[in-house]
């Protein structure tokens, strides 16, 4: 075997073990933070509560909205099922920046960093530890919601729609918690968050569809990639046509809104934390 070779297949071993090293870090960081909703429910209830309020007493002060003509349920926790479970992922998303800032103040942050991994690690575990909590979540809402009424138009393919726009808007919602935690590394970040979340839902569709809006609320929620992404959670919960099946053009903005905004989150939380490093 030459030199090239050998230097070759040494650094496809190295790459194999970093891989490996990598996912053994993230799976720790996975079983840590189900630790901590474990021992911290106070940390964990609220994410489960949120949804099914907001659900409740949407539906119920808002139920009058399925006497407009056009609008696309007779049932409005079937309109506002799915911006209860979107609420819920995107603050299980930023929470994310919540525990990172406390581990940064408390100074445990420091030994992770110090670490012989990889700082993908660092993110890909509270991220994927967030997909487990937020489909806990999504479990609940979906019976809670069930009970109240919600009926879906397309089979198992109404959970699936509305269990992947969780999933896409959970992990927007980390990588943008993620960055502003490496950022600013106090709660300074926190009110950054909060109300960033509350901006991008409620300039969307999130509570009437958007031909019933009108002036400047109408053109921000028709260029709000968020609109997408609640047209692909509500695909399978409102009649789409004439059939009342879910369509495809109803679904693939929302899926492109979560694979660009996704990366763009997670590539803001990976820039974010090579500054710390530097």
């Amino acid at each position: 075997m030459n030199t090239a070779t050998q230097i070759s297949t040494r650094a496809m071993i190295d790459e194999q073990d970093l891989h490996i090293t990598t996912m053994r870090s993230a799976g720790q960081l996975i079983k840590r933070s189900l630790i901590n909703t474990r021992r911290l429910p106070s940390a964990f209830i609220p994410t489960l509560a949120m949804p099914i309020f907001n659900m409740v007493s949407f539906s119920g002060t808002f139920f009058a909205l399925t006497k407009l003509p056009g609008f696309p349920t007779d049932r409005s926790v079937n309109w506002f099922m799915p911006l209860g479970l979107a609420m819920g992922a995107a603050f299980s998303g930023v929470g994310l920046g919540f525990s990172l800032i406390r581990d940064l103040e408390n100074g445990f942050y420091d030994r992770l960093r110090m670490s012989p991994t990889s700082r993908i690690s660092l993110i890909v575990g509270p991220v994927l530890a967030t997909w487990i909590r937020v489909t806990l979540v999504a479990i609940f809402v979906f019976i809670v919601g069930g009970l109240l009424g919600a009926r879906p138009t397309a089979g198992v393919l109404s959970y699936v729609c509305s269990l992947v726009a969780a999933l896409g808007i959970s992990t927007i919602g980390a990588g943008w918690g993620l960055g502003l935690a490496f950022r600013f590394q106090d709660m300074r970040g926190a009110a950054i968050m909060q109300m960033s979340i509350f901006l991008t839902m409620f300039m969307s569709t999130a509570q009437v569809p958007l031909d019933v809006m009108t002036g400047w609320l109408h053109t921000v929620a028709r260029v709000n990639p968020v609109t997408n992404i609640f047209r692909l959670s509500r695909s399978g919960w409102v009649n789409e046509s004439s059939s009342g099946y879910m369509s495809w053009s109803n679904v693939y903005g929302g899926l492109i809104a979560i694979a660009v905004l996704s990366v763009l989150s997670l590539l803001f939380a990976v820039r974010s934390l090579q500054k710390i490093d530097k």
